[in-house]
């Protein structure tokens, strides 16, 4: 009887020993815990910064927007009870990444390209000879 009732407090004593300390392995990923800090830091930066939200996640993708919600949210209570105004941030927006070309047409001159047709005027109709007494009137008379 003695017996088990040393190894029972023996057993609980051990117990309670190696309940206070952390084994390797088990405990959450400190990468996590620093992820999640730097999405709060940002967030509480973009408040301050004067940025909204959206602004915020566009530019910090990588970072969770859960976690730049709360610390946007919290520097906002923050500034709101200290009555703390924010400061405008120097950064500029960004050019955008893509060109966008446009397909235009080559230009033709009328004068060296045969196929090309000569402009109207605004007072000729399309069914008028006066084209054909202007491109008359250009070409060199034969002598």
């Amino acid at each position: 009887m003695k017996k088990t009732m040393l190894l029972r407090a023996l057993l609980i004593v051990s117990l309670l020993l190696l309940s206070g300390c952390e084994i390797p392995g088990l405990g959450p990923d400190p990468r996590i815990a620093k992820r999640e800090a730097d999405a709060k830091a940002i967030g509480s930066a973009c408040r301050h910064g004067l940025r909204g939200l959206e602004d915020c996640y566009k530019q910090n993708e990588e970072a969770s927007k859960s976690d730049i919600f709360t610390g946007w949210k919290d520097m906002d209570l923050y500034m709101r009870e200290n009555k703390i105004e924010g400061v405008a941030s120097p950064v500029a927006k960004a050019a955008p990444i893509e060109e966008i070309l446009e397909a235009t047409k080559p230009k033709v001159d009328p004068k060296t390209d045969p196929k090309a047709k000569p402009a109207l005027d605004a007072k000729e109709k399309p069914g008028s000879k006066a084209p054909a007494k202007a491109a008359a009137k250009e070409a060199p008379a034969s002598r």
